[in-house]
């Protein structure tokens, strides 16, 4: 699985900086790090040409090009999902250094939780688990209980939206393990490209890959996963949002069932 040279960016060309418009800790990704990195025309037609230039290559070599242009200051945040077990594989073996994340809302799977510890044990990588300012009971104690059952998209803005900009504040890009073939909101993912609402690069190495792409890759290299999988949950986010999926429903039908949503919100304009 490893990209072959002609997938490789031969020369990658320099960050554009600028100078910081206003005091970091106001600013979000990119344009708190220092030196911070702004959306510039220019630099916006750069990533365009190196998304399309990566169009047909392997997550493996995408992942590379995002190592060697923006680390240390390249990150990830997983769910621990299929997509993103395979994605912590791959970094495993070139860039085990770079740091990943969870959004840990407090309601997450114990299987979930579990799988944090596989992690560590089989690849020695430890991901470090962002939290909210509240804890669940204070959360919902503040609000007259759970905001979940009203208003799934508050829920996910506090307790996953403000989680993300805070952890990636300072950083230039971050990896998202999502496939266009998940929903209509990510179907025009681009490889590379500008992050708008997190002031970030946004990779997506997986974009173009399916299902049984991710699902080859896990049974060729053992690589672990969610249990819960096998139970009939193909997408695992919180507990109380998450239910099996019956034969024939789309494979994010069990996210948020009984609300129009299907998305938290990390990957949506």
């Amino acid at each position: 699985m490893n990209p072959a040279p002609s997938d490789r960016p031969a020369v990658l060309p320099l960050l554009q900086v600028v100078s910081p418009a206003a005091e970091a800790e106001q600013l979000d990704g990119a344009l708190a790090a220092d030196p911070p990195l702004e959306p510039s025309e220019s630099f916006l037609a750069e990533l365009a040409a190196d998304s399309e230039r990566l169009e047909a290559a392997t997550p493996q070599a995408i992942l590379k090009y995002a190592v060697d242009r923006f680390a240390p200051r390249f990150t990830m945040a997983t769910a621990f999902g299929p997509e993103g077990m395979t994605l912590i594989h791959m970094l495993a073996e070139f860039a085990p250094r770079t740091p990943i994340f969870n959004l840990d809302t407090g309601y997450q799977f114990p299987e979930t939780l579990e799988l944090r510890e596989r992690v560590k044990r089989r690849y020695g990588i430890e991901i470090e688990m962002k939290q909210p300012d509240t804890t669940v009971a204070e959360y919902e104690a503040l609000h007259g209980g759970p905001v979940y059952k009203t208003d799934p998209n508050r829920c996910c803005f506090d307790r996953k939206l403000r989680v993300l900009r805070t952890a990636a504040r300072g950083m230039y890009a971050w990896a998202s393990a999502i496939r266009r073939d998940q929903s209509d909101d990510r179907k025009r993912a681009a490889i590379v490209g500008w992050d708008h609402k997190f002031q970030l690069v946004k990779i997506s190495p997986l974009a173009n890959w399916t299902k049984k792409e991710v699902w080859n890759l896990i049974t060729q290299h053992d690589i672990p996963y969610n249990p819960l999988h096998d139970r009939g949950y193909p997408s695992v986010g919180c507990w109380p949002c998450t239910r099996s999926v019956q034969i024939g429903e789309d494979e994010r039908a069990g996210r948020w069932s009984g609300f129009a949503k299907t998305e938290c919100g990390l990957h949506t304009s």
